[in-house]
């Protein structure tokens, strides 16, 4: 039987190495045999994955109001000059769970206001990591989302809420999860494609995909899906810039217990691999009990898939590697990573790994990482305004009719 301060010291160790990882966002070993490279075959998905359901006008926002907002210390994004206002759209459409089950989700589209017959491409956006259902972009519309900043630079900007919010709230959002995650994003591609048909909203063929955090996951994940099933979005892709995500969920894990290693020698100590597939099963239970307790904020009021947290505390890095990993693939379009070395949340590890993985598999000078430089810290919340002017900046020698 396990010493009662064993078990102890092991439960606030492993709280605080996942508390780390989804409290501002989203993490294998050197060797990963649950991923060799190749990317896992999708379930079929719904014949009505993508069908539009419904669109709702939301307003228009001015570029003043936007200019406004961009001027407040708060602001996410530095050194932007909105060009045009912002006319918002609730879009609703059909995708699946993380059981592959049909849900309805919704997203924001943002079109900038250009004058009648310009075009403009195409921009995904996704969003970091949530606790409440009114800051999903659909549910935000506002001068300061990110969404609507972006539009007003000239992209028409899809920002999917992700399944466990807006119109889906209430089913578990699937943290960390890569198929429905990428489903969410691809489905809303498609049925925002036919939306813009019917609206007449003319993009010029140009798409790029962009996120922070979870974002970037959900962003690296996409791409992955629409590669892997030769999607039609994909001859659009021109560039993908993903930032500070998790995409080696195995390697971030890893990361966050050297630093409880580091901070706490005592309690790390007593953290090795393997550890936790030997605590009994009432143990296990106010292990996951404190965890997501650590996890998810007292006034969250959305629900969160807990099977990533399941496969960690069950040690099973096949499922962990099947089920979560995105990133040891080869893209066929440019990726620019961004990541910060003093990130504490998601480690720099994850990109490091992510690079090294895809340029193995012959990705050459598509993939490539750029360290972010915020000051004193290059911390994970530090480094998403710098994110913003790194994204813009890669984007603009490609982006057209801005």
């Amino acid at each position: 039987m396990l010493n009662p301060l064993i078990l102890s010291v092991t439960r606030r160790a492993c709280a605080l190495a996942l508390a780390a990882l989804l409290a501002a966002c989203g993490g294998g070993s050197a060797q990963d045999p649950g991923d060799g490279g190749n990317t896992p075959e999708p379930p079929p998905a719904p014949a009505r994955s993508g069908q539009l359901e419904s669109a709702a006008l939301l307003g228009t926002v001015p570029a003043a109001d936007i200019a406004a907002a961009l001027a407040a210390k708060e602001s996410l994004a530095q050194d932007v000059v909105p060009r045009y206002s912002v006319t918002a759209y609730r879009i609703e459409y059909l995708t699946t769970d993380a059981d592959g089950k049909e849900v309805r989700a919704s997203g924001l589209v943002s079109v900038p206001q250009k004058p009648a017959g310009a075009k403009s491409p195409v921009l995904s956006y996704q969003h970091g990591t949530l606790f409440r259902d009114a800051e999903a972009p659909s549910n935000n519309a506002v001068a300061s989302e990110v969404a609507v900043v972006l539009a007003s630079l000239g992209y028409i900007v899809l920002a999917p809420d992700y399944v466990g919010f807006g119109a889906s709230k209430g089913t578990p959002h699937p943290y960390l999860l890569a198929a429905p995650s990428a489903a969410a994003t691809v489905d809303f591609l498609t049925a925002t494609r036919t939306w813009r048909s019917q609206a007449n909203v003319a993009d010029n063929g140009q798409l790029f995909l962009t996120g922070y955090s979870e974002g970037g996951y959900v962003t690296m994940a996409t791409h992955r899906a629409l590669q892997a099933s030769a999607s039609p979005h994909l001859q659009q892709l021109r560039m993908v810039v993903p930032g500070a995500g998790p995409y080696n969920v195995q390697t971030t894990m890893d990361g966050l217990v050297d630093l409880v290693r580091q901070e706490q020698p005592v309690i790390g100590a007593l953290i090795n691999p393997g550890f936790l597939r030997y605590l009994g099963g009432s143990v296990q239970r106010e292990v996951r009990r404190l965890l997501l307790r650590a996890l998810i904020p007292g006034d969250a009021d959305v629900a969160y898939d807990t099977r990533f947290i399941d496969h960690f505390l069950a040690d099973d890095v096949l499922a962990v590697a099947s089920a979560s990993n995105v990133y040891d693939w080869k893209p066929n379009v440019p990726m620019r990573l961004y990541h910060g070395r003093d990130d504490r949340t998601v480690p720099y590890a994850s990109s490091v790994s992510t690079v090294r993985a895809m340029q193995s598999r012959g990705a050459g000078d598509l993939v490539s990482l750029t360290e972010c430089r915020a000051q004193p810290v290059a911390g994970h919340l530090p480094c998403v305004p710098p994110f913003i002017t790194f994204m813009l900046g890669q984007l603009a020698p490609v982006a057209q009719d801005l």
